[in-house]
């Protein structure tokens, strides 16, 4: 527990947040359905408020150092829970999902996402706690997502996905068509798997690989546990309906993956900054501290995230609008 927050909160807040979370899997699973838009909207907004009250009560509770931390760091993992979006939508046209089920198998992906995560964050603290030069393997590894983010095509991202698909596909028999959101079913007399169970696997793979970049990146801005999860939930929350919400403007907002590219790198050099700061590596400086080193203050890191986002969805409508209207002219 973080000694700036009081015990009873950081518990109490892990168990709110958490009912919340299963409130709204029994929900979806009760009653499946396409979200309007409306819908989707509000249930957007409202988790972004809920998020903005809580880092108000962190900075009621505790200070504004740990509230800037928090907001920070749900930023981190929202920008980069938007990438993870364009993923899902290749799973989901890959296979088909109906569209009464995509609602069942995001939340199913994004409690995956938050258990894996969850392992990710008690293994990334104690590496924290213990050897204070993993900062260096941090900042190095996101520096290469972040150039790997800048350059990669989305044409890439579907033949990787593409590849998965067919190594599944070959080695487990499924029946031809989904029963609903179930993974067993009999066809023709045999049980058998349904596409589902691949969707799930796909989609779980996906969370491993995404939960690589995103725990790193917001270590590199808060190393208290409590904090890390907090933001990792919340940035999971509204996910599902942000989904419905952006549908296909995802793959036009094309300057999206330099936003987050930017801010992977930024995050990526501010961690190697402070490994030199506490260094304690005896082959670089004699092991010793390197002073001149600076230090990026949360503060500085903040408006870092919150402008890069904003450049980079600025940017996507304007590129968007200017094509459409060079369409039309023609």
């Amino acid at each position: 527990m973080d000694g700036a927050l009081p015990a009873w909160f950081e518990i109490g807040s892990l168990v709110v947040l958490t009912a919340i979370l299963i409130a709204d899997l029994l929900i979806i699973f009760k009653r499946p359905h396409v979200p309007s838009m409306k819908e989707a909207a509000l249930w957007v907004g409202f988790y972004a408020l809920l998020a903005v009250a809580f880092g108000g009560a962190i900075f009621a509770l505790g200070d504004v150092e740990h509230a800037s931390q928090f907001y920070a760091g749900w930023l981190t993992e929202y920008s980069l829970s938007i990438d993870n979006l364009f993923v899902f939508v290749i799973i989901m046209s890959r296979f088909a999902v109906p569209k009464k089920y995509q609602q069942e198998v995001l939340m199913v992906g994004i409690i995956m996402a938050l258990v894996l995560r969850g392992i990710f964050i008690i293994l990334g603290a104690a590496l924290i706690e213990n050897f204070s030069w993993i900062f260096y393997i941090f900042g190095a590894f996101l520096l290469y997502t972040a150039y790997h983010q800048a350059f990669r095509s989305h044409e890439d991202e579907e033949e990787t996905e593409g590849k998965l698909i067919t190594f599944l596909r070959k080695r487990i028999t499924m029946s031809p068509e989904f029963d609903g959101a179930k993974i067993r079913t009999t066809h023709n007399g045999k049980k058998m798997f349904t596409p589902m169970l691949v969707v799930f696997i796909t989609i779980a793979v996906t969370d491993v690989i995404f939960a690589f970049d995103s725990i790193p990146a917001i270590f590199g801005i808060t190393t208290s546990p409590f904090l890390v999860f907090a933001a990792n939930i919340f940035a999971l929350m509204g996910l599902r309906q942000l989904y419905f919400l952006l549908g296909g403007l995802l793959d036009k907002l094309e300057y999206l993956k330099y936003g987050i590219a930017f801010i992977l790198g930024f995050i990526g050099v501010k961690l190697v900054l402070h490994a030199m700061h506490a260094n304690e590596l005896g082959f670089i400086n004699g092991g010793q501290p390197i002073e001149w080193a600076p230090e990026i203050s949360t503060g500085t890191s903040l408006l870092v995230i919150v402008a890069s986002m904003a450049v980079a969805t600025i940017a996507s409508v304007i590129k968007m609008r200017s094509d459409e209207a060079t369409s039309h002219t023609k």
